[in-house]
C-alpha cells in the first residue's frame, strides 16, 4: 500500500515546501505554511491518478473568419463601463475587495438588473443562508423571481444543480474561498481548494457559455487571497475599492480581456444600496475650501473618463531634525522627486518644513500628470498664497524641471469647461490641435509656474 505523502503549501503565494517551517523562503511570509495530502487529488504523482489516453482536438487555421464577442449589458452604467460594455457569453469574472465594501450589494444589483430584462440568474452563496440573501434583496429593492438562490459550498452538488436545467445567463459565486471540492483533499480556502474550485467553475463557463462571477476575498495586503494563478485563469479581474469613512466606492479594472484595463466605476453607497454616480468630477470637488492655501485641482483621467480631484498639500515649519514627508493618495517617491525639483531648479526650500499630501475624497492617482498640480500645491502652501478656485492643472515634470505634455489633453480641458473652471496651467504644447474655452497659461518649465504662484500672477496669464 502506497504511503500517503504530505506536502506544506503556502496560503499567500502558493509554494511547497516538504516540511513545515515558521516562514515561506518564497514571500517571506510567517505562519502561511499548510499541511496538504499530495497522494491523491491535485497536486498528486503521476502514479497515484489513473492515466487514460487522450483524444485528439481539431485543429483550425488562423486566418478564419471572427465575430464580435456578443455582450450582455446588465442596465447599471458604470458596471458596463468597466466590463466593457457588459457581460459576455462564457466569460469569468474575478471581483475582489475589502470585507463590507459592498461586493455581495453590487452583484445583487447587477443579478436583479439583469432579471427584469429578462435574463435568468443564478446566485449561490457559501457565507449566507438563503433567508439572509433575501432579506438584503429587499433592502435593496432586488426581489425578483427571475434569480434562484441556493447556499451551498460544494462545487459537485452546485455542478449537479446547474446541469439539470438550461444555463443561466449569469452565474454569481460568493465566494471562491468558501467552495470545496472532493478532487482536493484540503481544508476550504486552501490554495489547492481554491485553484481546484475557480478550474471547475470556469470549465463550466466555457462548456455551457453562461457568464460567472466568481467574489474573492483580499489579504490584508490588498490582494486578492489565494494563488496568483486563479487570476490568470479568469478573463477579467475587477477591484472593489473605497476608504471606510467615505460614501463613495470604485470598481476599477486591472485585468480584461474584452476591454480596456484602465476603466473605473464610481459609486456611492446608501441605506439602499449602490447608487450610480455619473459625474464623479462634482463628487471630488463637492467639499473644497476655496479660499485656503494649498489647494489644486488636477485634471487626472482614469481610463477614457477625465475626473477632476483637489491635490491638498500642508507645508508646516518642522521641529524634527528630519522633516516629515506624509502622502495619502499619491506616491511618495513622485512627492520626493517633486521636491527635489523645487528645491534643486526654482530655489524653493523645504528642508526646514515638514511636508503632508493628501488627495482628496480618498481617490488614487497613478498618472505623473498630477506633478504640476503638486508643485502648485506645494508652493501655494508655503508661501501661504491661495490658488484660484477656477483654475486646473495638470502636466508632468521632468528632472530637469521641464514641463512636459501628457496625453488626452483635449479631454481634461473640455472636462474642466464643462464644469465651471475658467482657466488651465499646463505644459507649453498641450494645445496643439486642440480647442477650448478656458483661458490657458502655459509653461516652458517649473520655475515659470513658481514665479507666477509667488507673484500672484498665476491667474493673469
Amino acid at each position: 500500500m502506497a504511503k500517503n505523502r504530505s506536502q506544506f503549501i503556502c496560503q499567500t503565494c502558493g509554494a511547497v515546501s516538504t516540511r513545515w517551517q515558521g516562514k515561506c523562503d518564497a514571500c517571506n511570509e510567517w505562519n502561511t505554511l499548510v499541511e496538504e495530502n499530495a497522494s491523491t487529488g491535485i497536486g498528486a504523482a503521476p502514479a497515484a491518478r489513473s492515466v487514460r489516453k487522450g483524444t485528439p482536438v481539431q485543429l483550425v487555421p488562423l486566418s478564419g473568419s471572427i465575430e464580435e464577442a456578443p455582450r450582455i449589458a446588465c442596465g447599471i452604467d458604470e458596471f458596463d463601463r468597466v466590463t466593457g460594455g457588459g457581460f459576455v457569453h462564457g466569460s469569468a469574472l474575478l471581483v475582489g475587495g475589502d470585507p463590507g465594501i459592498g461586493k455581495s450589494t453590487l452583484l445583487m444589483q447587477a443579478a436583479a438588473a439583469l432579471a427584469r430584462k429578462g435574463h435568468s440568474v443564478i446566485y449561490v452563496s457559501g457565507e449566507e443562508a438563503v433567508a439572509q440573501i433575501r432579506l438584503r434583496a429587499r433592502r435593496l429593492n432586488a426581489v425578483e423571481s427571475n434569480v434562484g438562490l441556493a447556499a451551498e459550498t460544494s462545487v459537485e452538488n452546485i455542478l449537479a444543480t446547474l446541469d439539470q436545467g438550461p444555463a443561466p445567463t449569469l452565474l454569481i459565486i460568493d465566494s471562491i474561498q468558501t467552495l470545496w471540492t472532493e478532487l482536493a483533499e484540503s481544508a476550504p480556502g486552501t490554495v489547492t481548494q481554491v485553484r481546484a474550485s475557480a478550474q471547475a467553475m470556469i470549465r463550466y463557463a466555457k462548456k455551457s457559455g453562461a457568464c460567472v462571477v466568481l467574489v474573492g476575498h483580499v489579504t490584508k495586503e490588498g490582494q486578492i487571497a489565494g494563488p496568483r494563478v486563479v487570476e490568470h485563469m479568469v478573463d477579467a479581474v475587477l477591484y472593489f475599492e473605497g476608504e471606510g469613512g467615505h460614501h463613495f466606492r470604485i470598481l476599477r479594472t486591472v485585468k480584461n480581456r474584452f476591454g480596456a484595463t484602465d476603466e473605473i466605476g464610481v459609486f456611492e453607497m446608501s441605506d439602499k444600496g449602490l447608487r450610480e454616480v455619473a459625474n464623479p468630477s462634482e463628487l471630488f470637488l463637492g467639499e473644497r475650501n476655496s479660499s485656503s492655501p494649498g489647494a489644486a485641482v488636477f485634471a487626472g483621467m482614469e481610463g477614457t473618463r477625465p475626473v477632476l480631484v483637489e491635490i491638498q498639500a500642508l507645508v508646516a515649519q518642522s521641529t524634527l531634525g528630519t522633516p516629515r514627508r506624509a502622502v495619502v493618495g499619491w506616491d511618495s517617491a513622485r512627492l520626493s522627486m517633486v521636491l527635489a525639483v523645487l528645491e534643486a531648479h526654482c530655489g524653493v526650500r523645504f528642508a526646514q518644513h515638514d511636508v503632508y499630501l493628501n488627495v482628496a475624497g480618498g481617490y488614487r492617482i497613478s498618472e505623473p500628470a498630477a506633478d504640476m498640480a503638486v508643485a502648485a500645491a506645494l508652493v501655494s502652501s508655503l508661501s501661504g498664497r491661495a490658488l484660484s478656485a477656477d483654475s486646473i492643472y495638470f502636466g508632468e515634470i521632468s528632472l530637469s524641471g521641464a514641463a512636459r505634455p501628457v496625453a488626452h489633453s483635449g479631454s481634461r480641458l473640455k472636462e474642466g469647461e464643462k464644469l465651471g473652471f475658467k482657466r488651465a496651467h499646463i505644459p507649453k504644447g498641450s494645445l496643439e490641435g486642440q480647442k477650448t474655452g478656458l483661458a490657458a497659461a502655459e509653461y516652458r518649465d517649473l520655475a515659470e509656474l513658481v514665479a507666477a504662484i509667488a507673484a500672484g500672477q498665476s491667474d493673469e496669464r
